[in-house]
């Protein structure tokens, strides 16, 4: 009952936008007396939140506290479907490997999955992705595309195309998108993504959308073997960033492109790409499992497969590891 009351409470503040909310339409949305009103303030100011009171004004929500949550993310969502059933815990081992076993269970599309810890938290080809508490936006996302299996390397695209726009519009930053999983800021990873399917023949299941992004990282909080790789949001901007509205930003620009994807194909989606990317036009080294390629980064045909103009004519690179040189 308590734990109901404080979220409707933060709902009436998030609903709100900064503007005072009277004790008496408290009381009322609540049902509660205006001692127990003041009761359960001073227990959100415990946990962080600055509620300021005003007399005959009532009180407003001055900030929150550097949390995620599946209150925090719900409050302010503003999609249909992305996002609206969450799987939160502090603590995991890595949100993939958990966003598996709901798909086993039949969890519907859309659904996240998210942490504000990863233990195990991974990239491609089994690297370690660091994950430190309190800092960052660990989160899968399942989603169920009718698309045929040849389709599903699309969905990394779009999603660095969302997550881009999403960090534009909470940050005023200027991601780029390194083909085909990063998003960098000033040359540095900022955002990796990692795709995984469940699928047979030629069926998709589900395609699970794995994000790290590194929001609110000090540079002491990297280990000295990232510090000249990595950066985060806050590192760049000088100022934390509100991980619960990004993580809102980029469900809304996801559901978004999705839609678009799937009434247009993927030619407006490879259009947004071309325009963030940092990749074409540039001499670069793609290392492959059948070698390693050198030559200009030509663009992405239109199914996603970049195309690479070497010595020994134009190339298409499925999938690789790429160094701009």
């Amino acid at each position: 009952m308590r734990s109901a009351i404080r979220k409707r409470l933060i709902e009436l503040f998030t609903t709100a936008q900064q503007d005072f909310v009277s004790s008496q339409q408290i009381c009322n949305e609540l049902g509660c007396s205006r001692t127990a009103v003041w009761k359960h303030i001073e227990d959100l100011r415990k946990e962080g939140y600055g509620v300021e009171a005003v007399r005959r004004k009532g009180y407003r929500l001055l900030h929150k506290p550097d949390k995620i949550s599946e209150d925090e993310i719900l409050f302010g969502l503003s999609t249909e479907v992305f996002g609206r059933r969450i799987y939160f815990q502090e603590e995991v081992t890595s949100t993939q490997l958990i966003a598996h076993d709901l798909v086993n269970e039949g969890v519907p599309h859309g659904t996240l999955v998210v942490s504000d810890h990863q233990t195990k938290g991974r990239g491609r080809l089994q690297r370690v992705w660091h994950s430190p508490n309190g800092t960052g936006i660990w989160m899968s996302l399942i989603v169920r595309p009718e698309i045929p299996l040849y389709q599903a390397p699309q969905m990394t695209l779009l999603a660095s195309v969302a997550i881009t726009e999403a960090i534009k519009q909470q940050t005023g930053l200027s991601p780029s998108i390194k083909w085909p999983n990063d998003i960098m800021l000033n040359g540095k990873k900022v955002v990796g993504i990692l795709t995984e399917l469940k699928a047979e023949s030629d069926q998709v299941h589900a395609v699970i959308i794995g994000s790290g992004i590194n929001v609110n990282q000090t540079a002491d909080d990297f280990p000295d073997e990232l510090k000249d790789v990595a950066t985060s949001m806050r590192i760049e901007l000088g100022e934390k960033v509100d991980r619960a509205a990004l993580i809102q930003s980029i469900m809304y620009h996801f559901e978004t492109r999705y839609d678009e994807y799937l009434k247009h194909g993927f030619q407006p989606i490879k259009q947004l790409w071309e325009t963030y990317t940092m990749t074409i036009g540039k001499r670069i080294i793609a290392r492959t499992v059948n070698g390693q390629y050198t030559g200009k980064a030509l663009g992405m045909n239109d199914e996603g497969v970049l195309l690479l103009e070497t010595s020994d004519g134009i190339q298409k690179i499925y999938s690789a590891d790429i160094e701009i040189q």
